[in-house]
């Protein structure tokens, strides 16, 4: 891939009627957090992750794997595992941003957090977020999922 920036915030509220967006369930866990490599599993797919440092903007290259690999190294992560479901919903902006919203189950229960990703830093800033959401936790390392999967 290359290089990602993204920005994060935390949801007040559900957009309406959540359930007519596309979503998977994915599942991760993380070999290492600095520098992160992770597992996932999303959908039916399989992949491996390596984030390089950094908070709005950080390398990141993903690698497919096979269910079996995904199967063996899932053992081997450490910390706890992240469980969640992903919405994606269409922004309708001119540069057709979609919103990656993230309701979380097991350990991490009641947060939800919306993922934006642009092509440039300039993008980013200037970006309007949605009523729904809420604080913008993009340069907060705690709701990093690496991050998440420590505490």
């Amino acid at each position: 891939m290359g290089v990602e920036i993204e920005r994060k915030w935390l949801v007040k509220e559900l957009p309406e009627d959540i359930s007519r967006y596309p979503n998977e369930k994915y599942i991760q866990g993380y070999l290492c957090t600095s520098p992160v490599v992770r597992v996932r599993k999303e959908g039916d797919r399989y992949v491996l992750t390596y984030k390089g440092e950094g908070l709005l903007k950080r390398e990141e290259y993903n690698m497919p794997l096979t269910k079996d690999a995904f199967e063996k190294l899932i053992r081997k992560c450490d910390g706890k595992l992240i469980v969640k479901q992903r919405y994606f919903i269409p922004t309708g902006d001119q540069e057709g941003h979609v919103i990656e919203l993230d309701i979380y189950k097991g350990d991490h229960e009641g947060l939800i957090t919306a993922e934006v990703e642009f092509s440039s830093e300039e993008e980013a800033g200037s970006f309007m977020a949605p009523s729904w959401f809420g604080e913008d936790v993009s340069l907060r390392e705690e709701y990093k999922n690496s991050w998440l999967s420590r505490s």
